[in-house]
C-alpha cells in the first residue's frame, strides 16, 4: 500500500480534518482516504447536452408563450 505525505498543510485545515475523523470514528488517515476516494470516484458532471428534453412531459400541451407572458406579468 502506498504512503502519502502532505507538506505545509495549514493547521486550521488539519484541525478540521481531525474533528471530522473523530465525528466519523475514524483515524485521520482513514478519513483522508475516505475523502479522496469519494472525490475521485464521483460521477462526471452531466453535460448540458444530456439534459436536452428533460422535463418535456411537464410542458406537453402547454402554451409556452402564454406561460412566459403570465410569468412576466407576475413580476410587476
Amino acid at each position: 500500500m502506498a504512503i502519502l505525505n502532505v507538506k505545509n498543510l495549514p493547521d486550521a485545515l488539519y484541525r478540521k480534518l481531525q474533528a471530522r475523523a473523530k465525528r466519523e470514528r475514524r483515524s485521520v488517515a482513514q478519513e483522508v482516504t475516505r475523502i479522496l476516494s469519494e472525490a475521485l470516484e464521483a460521477s462526471e458532471p452531466t453535460s448540458i447536452l444530456d439534459l436536452q428534453g428533460l422535463g418535456k412531459e411537464l410542458w406537453r400541451g402547454a402554451d409556452a408563450a402564454a406561460h412566459v407572458r403570465e410569468e412576466r406579468e407576475s413580476w410587476d
